[in-house]
């Protein structure tokens, strides 16, 4: 089980990300764009995904994985829960989401080709 501690930890290591606290809610960003967003409790995080493929994530897995609410529908959005989570987990569904986010040349200076 992981925490939104072990979150932090992941994205605050990314390059570019800031952490900002928005209306008593976590958010990682690279510049405006948020790419990790926690719940006020911490139990819940919504990262970047494909919207594409958001809708086969989530039926995969429904005790896992949440749609977002209806006005985040339109953003390349998901959420998950955080504790049925390991810690390789949640650090693969935080770089990817900082992936999506930032400049392809930073992703590669940073994590190789």
């Amino acid at each position: 089980m992981v925490t939104a501690d072990d979150a932090r930890r992941i994205a605050s290591a990314l390059p570019r990300t800031t952490e900002h606290l928005v209306r008593d809610r976590v958010k990682f960003r690279i510049g405006s764009i948020v790419y990790i967003g926690l719940s006020r409790d911490e139990e819940i995080m919504g990262f970047a995904f494909p919207k594409e493929e958001r809708d086969a994530l989530v039926a995969s897995d429904p005790d896992r994985f949440l749609m977002p609410i209806e006005s985040d529908l339109r953003f390349n959005w998901v959420l998950v829960r955080l504790a049925t989570l390991n810690l390789d987990e949640l650090e693969e569904h935080v770089v990817e989401a900082w992936r999506m986010c930032v400049p392809k040349k930073v992703a590669r200076e940073h994590l190789g080709s």
